[in-house]
């Protein structure tokens, strides 16, 4: 009687919800939101200080503060914090189960939460001003890298428990299909990748540690980098993993899709987990401590095994929609299922920007860049910035933002209000960070610079540039776009907080 008690009925899809996950899925989603919310903050300061119409709005010192925080904040906690909710949501409600040790969730958040917010206290106050990749001989202090290493710790544990929850299900016979749904294998795939991540960031981010406190006197900084990069690279196709998990889930809730072929699907997935890390040597291609032949090989066979799986995913699930509208009676013309589609959905509206940003301007430029030859000039410029804002920064995003739009129902049992603004939300996100990365990209090509404070007049130094007035015109539209993609961030935080607190209950 007791194990009923603690679960109930979803009313919306009829799966069975163990409270105890729920409350881990909320407290992950919530936090999620937080981490959003700081580092769209952050975003803004950034991006004022590069615009031409409000350069250097904030001083050098805050503008690397902000930048640090920002890429941590967008590129790890939000998105972690959201797939942690992902893999509660995989095993136990997909899986009509129950977690298998609800405490050691409890931890793994309280670990994760910790490590977060001293990591943004470190940042801001000065104290780790080293940038995403916090690239040896720059030093932050010994209390950043111990909060990176317990946010790592309490990620790993998620991951350990989803597993644990899935053999719990299989074992209490309340999942007892051959095969795993194809979300819950796409969401596992994610797991194996994250463990190995972590592992590598396990092996640098320790030693490090010990660095800061003086234990250690040397950290070689090229194997800092090839290290690190085991861990950088990886650890945005976590995120890659759960966005095409969430592309299947939103198919089916928005439209009835389904995967076609799933055999294929999931050996796209499997390809992830066996080339993605290998990937990884994309990142070094400038670095002389790999030699040439073996970056040809890497970035010209392996990394298009990787590619492969991105390409079957982006046919299959427009496929599946088209397929599904098409039993829906719409199949006058080539066309038509797509006119009639519920574009007035926000999740619907927000998984098809997610699959046309992501494929095609994240995907076909990381291919671009990710080559040798083009990499010598690319690198460290703008174009590698707009490449990872199209990819995790606008592709990720908007598919965790159009999940968000039925998590709120299913797991808070809220309605989403003001749904006549929520419409528009992922257009506008959408439309403002495809400004914004193509102005990224663009003003690249013509030599402008990542992670650099000025280059108007370069802090003074005589020795200054005189960009070619096309590379200011994208950089005012990248301007442009990261307001009203902000906006769009906005309106999603805004409108998520409000419906949990003051929206509908779902009956």
């Amino acid at each position: 009687m007791a194990l009923e008690q603690d679960m109930r009925t979803c009313s919306i899809t009829g799966l069975k919800v163990h409270k105890p996950a729920e409350n881990l899925i909320k407290a992950n989603a919530v936090f999620a939101v937080v981490c959003m919310l700081l580092g769209g903050v952050l975003a803004l300061a950034v991006a004022l200080t590069r615009w031409p119409v409000t350069q250097r709005i904030i001083d050098s010192d805050l503008f690397y503060r902000a930048l640090t925080g920002h890429a941590l904040d967008m590129l790890i906690a939000w998105i972690i914090f959201f797939e942690m909710a992902g893999l509660y949501f995989g095993s136990a409600v997909l899986l009509n189960g129950r977690v298998a040790a609800p405490k050691i969730g409890w931890l793994a958040f309280i670990l994760m939460a910790v490590g977060g917010l001293t990591i943004n206290y470190e940042v801001v106050m000065g104290h780790a001003t080293v940038m995403f990749t916090s690239y040896v001989p720059l030093q932050a202090s010994p209390l950043y890298y111990l909060s990176v290493i317990l946010f790592a710790v309490g990620a790993l544990i998620v991951c350990c428990l989803f597993f644990a929850t899935i053999v719990k299900a299989r074992l209490d016979g309340t999942y007892t299909n051959p095969s795993l749904p194809l979300v819950t294998f796409g969401l596992a795939c994610a797991a194996i990748i994250a463990v190995v991540t972590l592992a590598h960031g396990a092996i640098i981010y320790i030693p490090t540690l010990l660095w800061s406190l003086g234990i250690i006197q040397h950290i070689d900084p090229m194997t800092y980098r090839v290290i690190w990069w085991a861990l950088g690279h990886p650890s945005q196709q976590i995120n890659v993993c759960a966005m095409i998990s969430c592309w299947y889930l939103l198919g089916t809730l928005t439209v009835g899709a389904k995967a076609e072929n799933q055999k294929l699907a999931r050996t796209a997935f499997v390809f992830y987990v066996l080339f993605i890390n290998v990937a990884s040597e994309h990142h070094l291609l400038v670095d002389p401590v790999i030699s040439p032949a073996h970056k040809v090989w890497n970035t010209g066979y392996v990394m298009h095994l990787a590619v492969l799986s991105s390409m079957i995913h982006a046919l299959k699930v427009p496929a599946g929609i088209e397929k599904a509208l098409r039993r829906q009676g719409y199949n006058n013309g080539l066309f038509e299922w797509l006119k009639k589609a519920p574009w007035g959905n926000p999740s619907f509206s927000g998984l098809m920007l997610s699959l046309l940003i992501f494929g095609f301007m994240g995907g076909i430029t990381g291919v671009i860049f990710g080559t040798e030859q083009v990499n010598l000039t690319a690198h460290n410029t703008w174009r590698i910035t707009g490449h990872f804002h199209a990819t995790v920064a606008s592709g990720t995003t908007l598919a965790f933002m159009a999940t968000t739009y039925y998590i709120v129902p299913i797991i808070f049992q809220r309605e989403m209000v003001m749904k006549g603004l929520l419409k528009f939300q992922p257009w506008l996100f959408g439309i403002g960070m495809i400004l914004m990365a193509g102005g990224q990209m663009l003003a690249g090509i013509y030599g402008i610079p990542r992670r650099h404070y000025d280059i108007f007049t370069f802090g003074g130094n005589p020795l200054t540039v005189a960009w070619d007035p096309t590379a200011m015109l994208f950089m005012t539209i990248f301007g442009v776009g990261a307001i009203i993609a902000i906006l769009g961030g906005v309106i999603f935080v805004l409108t998520v907080v409000l419906s949990i607190i003051a929206g509908k209950k779902v009956a």
